[in-house]
């Protein structure tokens, strides 16, 4: 089930991004606008609308979701193989998306900070490990259990 499901979000998630699919849903816009008239500007020619694209929007929410956790999981894999495989990469980055928001931003800043005071290859890399470490190390601190006092 799960495959049927990602097969038919990769599926629909590129028919969608398709110039084409754009411009049928400009018609049907352009087709339901012109009736109007037709209709006499009906509460149910209204709801025809409204009904249509609150259930598309609902149900594309999901299938680009899947399409775009997929699209990020392969990305990363990709991107672990490639610290994996390079000599100067630090194996210690594999698996930093998964930090909190506000420990992502930390380690940025101090990368950034780090960066700035080293300007060399080696000085960044260096930077790069203290700056992970000391990381961890204000993670493990914040998240220790406080000494009954």
């Amino acid at each position: 089930m799960h495959a049927l499901f990602s097969k038919f979000a990769t599926s629909v998630s590129h028919a969608t991004g398709k110039p084409i699919t754009f411009v049928a849903a400009v018609a049907l816009v352009i087709i339901w606008a012109v009736s109007g008239p037709l209709f006499g500007f009906s509460e149910v020619w209204q709801l025809v609308i409204n009904t249509s694209t609150t259930i598309i929007t609902f149900l594309m929410i999901f299938v680009l979701q899947n399409s775009q956790n997929r699209d990020s999981e392969a990305l990363q894999a990709k991107l672990d193989e490639l610290i994996l495989t390079s000599r100067q990469a630090q194996n210690r980055f594999i698996g930093i998306e998964r930090l909190e928001e506000r420990e992502l931003k930390k380690l940025k800043e101090m990368l950034e900070r780090r960066a700035a005071e080293n300007g060399d290859d080696q000085g960044e890399t260096g930077a790069l490990n203290s700056a992970l470490q000391e990381v961890r190390d204000r993670l493990r601190a914040e998240t220790k259990p406080q000494a009954a006092e």
